[in-house]
């Protein structure tokens, strides 16, 4: 097991990777400098190599992809992850492994919007996009993370080997952040400078398309893990459309005792019966959700006990 294991995710990064894996090194000396090399068509492999880096592949492409095999791959203390574009300060990392280490944090959130990102970013929709995401994901798991999609952060070993990995592609940071919000763990923020991407060098991100994935990823993961929430505005919406349509045919059936339009009526006692059937889904879908809370929490402790008889049989070892 690894003291500190830097993750550096990689997809055509020849431009910037080796001054990356250069800064990793000279913040974190004692750690070991992973790079996984997502099919890139240059020289990024190479490079990282050369810098001093362990270079491995994943030939499923997509962010996501990427991280599942680090994550099922690499066993450490502390994981720091960082993109292989070199628009965060390695200097931070310091401090975010210490959070982990001697803090207890389970995740420790690089935090660009606090800082320097709106001045050097040039895309405005990745600025909207940032704050949409963060005021969704505050106001409907009640946190208060500044930054969701930053590419920069520290995890516990703990964090790591329950994080059930289920995007592909940039969304994935969006999964971790809601992963540890719902989970009760303890996630701490480090104000971070960032900087533009070099010249040359160009992002993977689609504003659009990958903006809809992680919204579509929000209200996914919200009803996985909030379905009582998620059903009971289904449930009010359903509710509010039949007694909408319902209240006129009730006051013609005041005046004049007849239902002259009756297929209306049927279709309405339909829809409230769906808002019914809908509250209950989210009421049986919520005590599932708790029980599987307990069963994360055994798994923690299964976790905390294997983590401490590992570490015991390497220091065994080094003596």
């Amino acid at each position: 097991m690894d003291k500190i294991a830097v993750l550096i995710p990689c997809y055509n990064e020849e431009k910037t990777i080796g001054k990356v894996v250069r800064d990793a090194k000279a913040a974190l000396p004692e750690a070991t400098i992973y790079v996984y090399n997502n099919n890139s068509k240059d020289r990024t492999a190479e490079i990282a190599a050369e810098a001093g880096a362990v270079v491995r592949n994943e030939y499923m492409q997509g962010k996501g992809n990427v991280i599942r095999r680090m994550f099922r791959e690499i066993d450490a203390l502390v994981y720091v992850m960082v993109d292989g574009d070199d628009t965060y300060p390695m200097e931070s990392a310091p401090e975010m492994v210490d959070l982990v280490l001697n803090h207890n944090s389970d995740m420790v959130v690089g935090d660009r919007l606090s800082s320097t990102y709106y001045q050097e970013n040039k895309r405005p929709f990745h600025n909207f996009g940032n704050n949409l995401v963060r005021g969704s994901i505050n106001k409907l798991f009640g946190c208060n993370i500044r930054d969701i999609m930053t590419g920069f952060r520290a995890f516990s070993y703990e964090f790591v080997k329950t994080f059930p990995v289920l995007s592909k592609g940039f969304e994935i940071e969006t999964e971790m952040t809601i992963h540890a919000v719902y989970n009760n763990m303890q996630i701490d923020n480090v104000v971070i400078d960032y900087r533009d991407r070099p010249e040359g060098s160009v992002s993977k991100l689609n504003t659009y398309a990958d903006g809809f994935k992680v919204l579509k990823t929000i209200a996914r993961l919200y009803r996985s893990y909030k379905p009582f929430g998620f059903f009971s505005v289904i449930a009010a919406i359903l509710a509010l459309v039949s007694i909408i349509f319902m209240i006129p045919i009730l006051q013609e059936f005041w005046i004049s005792h007849t239902v002259p339009r009756f297929p209306t009526l049927i279709v309405c006692c339909f829809v409230m019966m769906a808002a019914v059937q809908s509250m209950f889904a989210g009421v049986i879908l919520s005590t599932l959700a708790i029980n599987n809370r307990r069963e994360f929490e055994m798994q923690l402790n299964m976790l905390q006990r294997h983590k401490e008889t590992d570490l015991a049989k390497d220091s065994e070892n080094n003596k």
